[in-house]
C-alpha cells in the first residue's frame, strides 16, 4: 500500500489549498479514507475521513472550512481547505482503513501547508 501526498504550500490567513492524494495496491472503494496532520510539535491528528459508503466527518476545528472529497475511479482522495487559519499550519498526510481495523502501516511523506497570519 502507497500513499502519494500533494498540494500543500504557504498561504495567508483565510486563503485556501486543495490537497491531493494518490493511492495504490489496495480496494480503494472498500477503505475509509481520511487525512491527518501533524502540527509542529505536537502528535498526528485526524482532521476528516471520508467513508465507503458515502459520509464524511471532521474534527471540530475544521468543520464548516475543510472539505473531503474521494473520486473512486482514480483512487483518489481529496481535501479543500478554505479560510485557512495558522493554527491549521503542519505536515499533512492520509491514510485509509477497512472498517474499524488500524490505520495501514504505510504512511507517506505528506505535505507541508504552512498559513501565515
Amino acid at each position: 500500500v502507497q500513499f502519494v501526498e500533494s498540494g500543500g504550500g504557504l498561504v495567508q490567513a483565510g486563503g485556501s489549498l486543495r490537497l491531493s492524494c494518490v493511492a495504490s495496491g489496495t480496494t480503494f472503494a472498500q477503505n475509509n479514507m481520511a487525512w491527518f496532520r501533524r502540527p509542529p510539535g505536537n502528535q498526528r491528528e485526524l482532521v476528516a475521513i471520508s467513508y465507503s459508503g458515502g459520509t464524511t466527518d471532521y474534527t471540530a476545528s475544521v468543520r464548516g472550512r475543510f472539505t473531503i472529497s474521494r473520486d473512486n475511479t482514480k483512487s483518489t482522495v481529496s481535501l479543500q481547505m478554505d479560510n485557512l487559519r495558522p493554527e491549521d499550519t503542519g505536515v499533512y498526510y492520509c491514510n485509509g482503513r477497512r472498517g474499524g481495523r488500524n490505520w495501514y502501516d504505510a504512511w507517506g511523506q505528506g505535505t507541508q501547508v504552512t498559513v501565515s497570519s
